[in-house]
């Protein structure tokens, strides 16, 4: 049995789901989100608790149990949370501007680099913070990895856009004589 698969997932209040043949609706605070209810496992509702269940022991049929919860539970937490990722720009002569939709960058490059976040994406900027907001935990990700693609963080001097909490390894530069 699925660890994941097995646990409830409680319906805060304010959240409907619509359980279809195909798809999934989450419909809360924040927004909407459609998720695929795949085909191999049944997802039920009542009293406020969305249980997901394989209807057989089949090898496929236990890959989708935690998966389908995982992104039922993602769903969840999204319409009534949301999730946000931050980014931290470092390097001397670096600079952000712009917030909302699309940011400008100048990041050591002879032009400044334009970033246009997708639909249903927000980027918020406070100096060389970056915050990418989002009700779709992998839309979200995607953005940040997006930007930090840009200019991916050196291990010399850690210059460039790297995760708030990532830990970059630094290397020792020339040894002298």
């Amino acid at each position: 049995m699925s660890r994941i698969g097995k646990l409830p997932i409680q319906i805060p209040s304010g959240v409907t789901i619509t359980v279809g043949d195909d798809s999934i609706t989450v419909v809360g605070a924040k927004g909407q989100l459609v998720v695929p209810h795949l085909s191999d496992v049944t997802v039920t509702l009542d009293d406020g608790v969305l249980n997901v269940a394989r209807k057989d022991d089949e090898r496929i049929a236990k890959a989708q149990h935690g998966l389908q919860r995982a992104l039922l539970n993602n769903a969840v937490q999204g319409v009534t949370q949301g999730f946000e990722k931050k980014l931290e720009v470092n390097g001397v002569g670096f600079r952000v501007n712009g917030g909302g939709q699309e940011i400008e960058m100048s990041l050591g490059f002879s032009h400044p680099v334009k970033y246009r976040a997708p639909e249903g994406i927000q980027l918020t900027v406070n100096k060389m913070e970056i915050t990418v907001n989002g009700i779709d935990k992998q839309l979200v990700g995607q953005a940040a990895a997006d930007i930090r693609s840009l200019k991916k963080p050196e291990p010399y001097k850690g210059k460039g856009i790297k995760y708030a909490d990532e830990v970059i390894l630094r290397k020792a530069g020339k040894a002298g004589k």
